[in-house]
């Protein structure tokens, strides 16, 4: 079991809930975040002074898969979630972890079967 968590546009998360369901992949909860990379924020206008935005939005995706899934969800999301055909700085990130329990509240099941 993983726990794959995505970092993305929020512009992207309707295409990559799409391309998740179409890999199969139904279950995730989505947060909304705030951060920076490469980007490093941006600097703007409000009425007349600057001011730097170094915080920026995102959206961040949790999603627990069993190991015969890793592979489908990343590329969903990769394919869903990049923009453009090369993609762009701020596109985001994919971090796999390993999961070493899962249990479902209702019924007490535990691992694989608990995802």
């Amino acid at each position: 079991m993983k726990l794959i968590i995505a970092i993305i546009q929020p512009e992207r998360l309707e295409a990559v809930k799409t391309a998740l369901a179409e890999a199969e992949v139904f279950r995730l909860t989505v947060q909304d975040v705030q951060g920076f990379g490469r980007q490093r924020g941006h600097t703007e206008v409000y009425r007349g002074h600057k001011y730097q935005v170094n915080l920026l939005r995102k959206v961040q995706l949790s999603i627990a898969v069993n190991d015969d899934f890793v592979e489908p969800t990343v590329q969903a999301i990769i394919s869903a979630g990049r923009t453009g055909p090369q993609g762009t700085i701020g596109d985001g990130k994919i971090f796999i972890l390993p999961m070493d329990e899962c249990i479902r509240i209702r019924t007490g099941e535990r691992g694989g079967e608990a995802i």
